[in-house]
């Protein structure tokens, strides 16, 4: 009988580090379309969607957003988009 029959017994768990949760949701037009931009308290993008998911919505329920991603730090997250999208867009802080 062959030393290799059966399944591999299970490797023990690794511990890796775990990426930083997304701190805001920012629901924002650009060029018709409404998008859900997800951040890291860095203003790091980590994520891109359709705004109309059922994903988007689950993670809007309860959260009153902020108006607008004029300031100083969402210049560079923020940079393809035009100061009246900007103007519109909700800024939403997401619960860690």
């Amino acid at each position: 009988m062959s030393q290799t029959y059966g399944s591999e017994s299970p490797r023990a768990p690794r511990q890796t580090s775990h990426r930083k949760p997304a701190r805001y949701l920012v629901v924002i037009e650009s060029g018709g379309f409404i998008l859900a931009r997800l951040f890291l308290d860095t203003r790091e993008q980590v994520a891109e969607f359709d705004a109309a998911t059922e994903e988007a919505a689950q993670m809007m329920a309860g959260l009153s957003p902020t108006k607008g991603a004029e300031g100083p730090e969402w210049d560079k997250a923020l940079e393809g988009h035009s100061v009246a999208e900007r103007r519109a867009a909700d800024v939403y802080t997401l619960d860690v």
